[in-house]
């Protein structure tokens, strides 16, 4: 009866862990939440925001990239946490923000990144190599809030274009091609503290 008791258990305890996994896969499949960030809410253009202030907006997209772009294509997607599209100015230390890049790893040669602004404030995308031993995320930002690019390999930071311009505005897209070698290169935000408030990940190239 004892054996047949502790079965029972074991077995709800089982069914317990499974719906747990099964709710945390369904957490992962919403908004990507940054590292602390509180509330899982996701939002679209036209909804109301769902978890207030810790949700990330997605923002309908008035632009896109030319379907037939050279080499192989890494869609990123920028976005940040915000109340209202009426955001501007410098963003502070410690907002929600993030970058995510698909595929992240790709062969070498010819790459056409294409970054959508999905978020309320300016964004932009620029490609660092990746020093050995290092991971994205462990540049020290100087004290106007950006980390050295000098490196640069390329970048989209015009509105609805290719190349460089003024930011990516709420809502729009850019992209450009680069030429990449075998190695880990990092795609960052550089605007003033967005990659401290997280907008940085690891591409990379076999």
């Amino acid at each position: 009866m004892c054996a047949i008791r502790r079965s029972v258990t074991f077995g709800a305890a089982l069914a317990g862990l499974v719906l747990t996994g099964c709710s945390s896969s369904a957490n992962r499949s919403g908004a990507p939440m940054m590292g602390g960030a509180r509330g899982s809410g996701v939002t679209s253009a036209g909804s109301g925001m769902m978890g207030g202030a810790s949700a990330y907006h997605y923002s309908r997209l008035s632009c896109a990239a030319p379907k037939a772009l050279p080499g192989r294509t890494v869609r990123v997607t920028l976005a940040d946490m915000g109340m209202t599209k009426m955001m501007g100015g410098t963003a502070p230390m410690g907002a929600h923000m993030m970058l995510m890049a698909a595929p992240a790893s790709v062969p070498a040669g010819r790459v056409s990144l294409v970054a959508s602004n999905m978020g309320w404030r300016t964004h932009e995308l620029v490609i660092l190599p990746l020093a050995a031993g290092s991971t994205a995320g462990q540049l020290v930002p100087g004290p106007d809030g950006k980390v050295d690019e000098t490196a640069s390999m390329g970048e989209a930071s015009k509105k609805c274009a290719a190349g460089t311009g003024d930011g990516i505005t709420a809502g729009s897209v850019g992209w450009t091609t680069v030429t990449l070698t075998r190695g880990r290169y990092e795609l960052i935000c550089n605007l003033v503290n967005h990659y401290a408030d997280g907008m940085h990940q690891e591409l990379t190239v076999t």
